[in-house]
């Protein structure tokens, strides 16, 4: 239950908004934000469970999703400056940090075992997401190549983000 409520919530946060809602394409300065945001999200999350995870595997994989979003929101702000593209905030971005924010003061509610299964449920629920979004909207909607290579090179990592959450979900329970 908890992972289809988050899952449908991100969902919804990357698929209705008003610019997609009204047939707008994205633009890469919004694209840019929109995956900049999505890092920056799962940043925020990792943080707070290397605060509050009792798990050992749990903060392993959390200290992974610092490394790993920094490394590649650093990639996507010097591709920004490289073209001189300022990213954009956008409805779908907006959506995103409102929704994020939310999981947060949730997730910061919990304790011990259970803040772990629901940080862990999150994170696979979020990757999926995030990954669909990538592959179905974000990727094919960027013009820029060089945007669309990062963006495609961060899926891949964020695939494998999200076969180590399940990994990780399936040895919590």
């Amino acid at each position: 239950m908890f992972k289809h409520i988050t899952a449908t919530a991100v969902a919804l946060c990357l698929t209705s908004s008003v610019a997609f809602s009204q047939g707008a394409k994205l633009g890469d300065p919004q694209i840019a934000h929109i995956a900049y945001t999505a890092g920056e999200i799962d940043i925020k999350a990792a943080k707070q469970a290397l605060d509050n995870a009792s798990n050992k595997e749990v903060k392993e994989f959390a200290q992974g999703m610092v490394r790993d979003h920094e490394a590649v929101n650093k990639q996507a702000l010097a591709l920004v400056k490289k073209l001189k593209v300022t990213p954009e905030d956008n409805d779908t971005s907006r959506a995103l940090s409102k929704q994020a924010a939310e999981k947060l003061s949730e997730l910061g509610k919990l304790k011990g075992a259970e803040f772990d299964k629901a940080y862990i449920a999150n994170e696979v629920a979020y990757h999926k997401t995030v990954n669909g979004a990538l592959e179905t909207q974000l990727i094919p909607s960027a013009s820029n190549p060089e945007l669309k290579e990062l963006l495609q090179t961060g899926l891949k990592l964020f695939q494998g983000h999200q076969q180590h959450a399940e990994h990780v979900a399936a040895d919590l329970k």
